[in-house]
This record gives C-alpha cells, structure tokens and sequence, in this order.
C-alpha cells in the first residue's frame, strides 16, 4: 500500500510537471520542431511508460488475489466439509479421537434400553440340538430306538389343553414319538393312576408328564410320586427335588421352567458364579428350584415371597433377578439395580380394550420400566416361554439315552 501512494504520488508530480511544460511550451514555442519538441516526447513517453509499469503493478497484484482465492477454493473442495481437527495429520489424528468418543456417546444413548434375551430363538437353537441327537440315536440304533413323551391331561381347560398341543407338536419337530390320554374332569384319582403305571411300564415311553393342575378332588402329589423317576421329565418328583438340594447329589431331571430360566442366563453369556441373585417367589414349580439351581452355580442367592416387608430393598442389591411370583407388574423399574439382568417367568392376562382379544399378556416385571434400566431382560411372551417346552424335550431325550445305553 505504501508503495502504491508512492507510486500515485510520483504520478501526479510528473503530471503537474507534464502539464506545466505543455502551457509554456503552447506558450512560448508554437511549433512542433526543434530541441523543445524532442523534450516535450521524451517527457510524454516516461509518463506513459510510467502509468504503463503502474497499470502493470495493479493487474499483477489483482490477479495474485485471484490466484490466492483460487487455491484456497480448491483446497476446500478437497478436504471436503470443514470438520473440527482438519489440517495437519496430528489435528486429523485428533479429530478421530474426537469422532471416536462421540460415537462412544451415541451408542452408550442407544444402549438405554436393556438388551433383550430372545427366549424363542435360544429355545430354536436347543430343539434343533435335540434333533440332531435324536437323529443320531435313530441312526446308531438302526432305527428300532426312538425317545418317546406320555402326556396325561384331566380335564378341559383350555389353558392346559394349548400346552397339550405346544409339547406335542414340539415332540414332533425334534423327532420324538408324542403317546397322549385324555380323561374327564369326572374322572377319578384311580383312574389317572392307572394310566401312569401303564405308561411307566411301557418301554418305548422314556417321559411322563401329568398335566397340572389337577381337578381339586385329586391328590396332586400322590399322582406325581407315582411317576416313575426315571421318567419323572417335568423333574417333580421329591427325590429328585431332594436331589436338587444336595451338594454332590445330581438329580435325574431338574424342572423344566427354573432349568430352561437359568439356561438363557448361561447362554446368553450372563455370568452368575460370585453374584447376587433374588428369585421372587417361592413355589415347588419354580421359584424353590430355581434358588438351588442359581445356588449350585455359586450365586449368593436371596428369596423373596409374600411375607417378605420391602422386597424392593433385596431386589435393589441383586445382579440377577428371577421373577415367578403370579402377580402382574409386580417388580417395578425403580426397584431394580442399574444393568442386572431379568428373567420373567411370569404370564399374567390383564385387560386392554385396544387388543381383539380384550386382554394383554404381561410378566411379574413392569417391563415399560424395567427396560430402561436393567441391562438384559426377557419379553414376555417369548421368553421363558418357549424355553420350557425346549427343557421338556431335553429331558425326555436324556431320559432315552439312559435307557438306550442301559438296553446295549
């Protein structure tokens, strides 16, 4: 800049002087020839030759300028979106770690909801286990051996005749022979009693299971201690339970709800030895089985039931929360220990006007609050659901394999 007014300075002396010259010599020497004429263009060409080198001066400056603002241009074309930590490789470098951790937040706010434990595709996994098995048997024996399940339904209840069905077809997928009988309401305790004798001396038959409940004129535990306990699938059996309770003691077969709940912890990577687990509900089915079992696994394990003031004060400590109480909803989201992992073995109908049916199944979990702060859960249904037909059939497969390689 300082050049440039130097330059317009010097410009307009040698104007001033130009034009100065000019009247004296129109003045004074009125013609075009001699010594005053050759002064007068020698003048006339620095000056031009002056504004020349200036105009020259000024184009070369501007097209700097545009050169300057070309190559920027190009620069940001190339480097794409300007970015935080763009330039140098160490400010690249650091812009990754940047991106990284940004990420890391992203996916730690999509992870607020729990993961959920997928019983119907674990329980898939496991029935096409069992058929290869079975297959394998069929093959090795030539085919004259083949797992065999006896179900004894009493009764009409359309709740128990819908699993009757389940177990059934479920036999039928992974290659097990399904016996079934069905008796009246009416009918008396004799009566199933016969049936289960037949069936525990028939050979082809390597499980039995009587459907529960029973009608009220029946004596449960007197039908269920007539099952043979090689036989006893459903793992009901009081020896068996015994069994269940004892270090060193293996039962013949563990029930199939706690067995098939404890299977989706380990098969979904949940690790239980050393952790504190609360088992809500104390029933002979579920709740009592499954305290042993988390307890043989070396869980530090805590039962809570109706009589138990301020549940939530137990639940809140515990790593692993087993829920089998009947009661829907009734472990709510704040009780629950941030990350601890939730098996929901309850199914409970409770009325909804928007559903055909007028009613929607739900757990002993308000699973609405319990997603958003445990860290595994299971649905309900299709969660422990799916998994207790699976243990059915893994027990009765197990149940053949004994009497196959005792028969050799």
């Amino acid at each position: 800049e300082r050049r440039e007014e130097r330059g317009e300075r010097r410009e307009e002396t040698t104007r001033r002087r130009y034009m100065n010259t000019t009247c004296r010599t129109k003045t004074l020497h009125n013609t075009t020839s001699g010594p005053s004429h050759h002064r007068r263009r020698l003048r006339t060409q620095a000056l031009h030759r002056h504004q020349h080198q200036h105009q020259h001066q000024h184009h070369q400056h501007q097209r700097g300028e545009a050169v300057g603002l070309a190559a920027t241009r190009n620069r940001k074309e190339r480097k794409g979106p300007h970015t935080p930590f763009q330039g140098t490789k160490r400010s690249q470098t650091f812009g990754l770690i940047a991106r990284a951790r940004m990420d890391k937040v992203e996916g730690e706010q999509e992870q607020d909801q729990a993961q959920l434990i997928d019983g119907k595709a674990i329980a898939e996994t496991i029935r096409g286990e069992i058929r290869d098995e079975v297959a394998r048997l069929k093959e090795e024996s030539g085919g004259r051996f083949e797992p065999g399940l006896a179900v004894v339904l009493v009764g009409e209840r359309k709740d128990s005749q819908t699993y009757v069905r389940s177990k059934k077809k479920g036999c039928e997928e992974a290659g097990i022979k399904s016996f079934g009988t069905d008796l009246p309401e009416t009918a008396t305790e004799e009566e199933v009693l016969a049936v289960v004798r037949e069936y525990n001396a028939d050979p082809r038959v390597h499980g039995i299971l009587v459907q529960l409940p029973l009608p009220s004129h029946m004596d449960e535990e007197k039908i269920l201690m007539a099952i043979s306990i090689e036989k006893d699938v459903d793992g009901f059996h009081p020896e068996n339970i015994g069994k269940l309770a004892m270090r060193g003691r293996d039962p013949d077969f563990v029930c199939c709800t706690p067995k098939g709940s404890v299977e989706l912890l380990e098969r979904s990577n949940i690790p239980i030895a050393g952790k504190s687990a609360v088992v809500v509900g104390r029933s002979n089915i579920v709740g009592t089985p499954a305290a042993m079992l988390l307890q043989r696994r070396n869980a530090t394990v805590t039962v809570v039931h109706s009589r138990t003031p301020n549940p939530e004060k137990y639940i809140r400590e515990a790593d692993i929360v087993i829920a089998a109480c009947g009661v829907a909803n009734f472990v709510r989201g704040d009780w629950l220990k941030p990350g601890c992992a939730v098996i929901d073995v309850g199914i409970n109908a409770v009325d909804d006007p928007t559903k055909k049916r007028g009613y929607r199944l739900v757990g002993d979990v308000c699973f609405e609050e319990a997603v958003k702060v445990a860290g595994q859960i299971t649905p309900v249904p299709g969660g422990v659901g799916p998994m207790t037909i699976a243990m059915l059939l893994q027990n009765t497969l197990e149940g053949a394999k004994k009497a196959y390689e005792q028969g050799k």
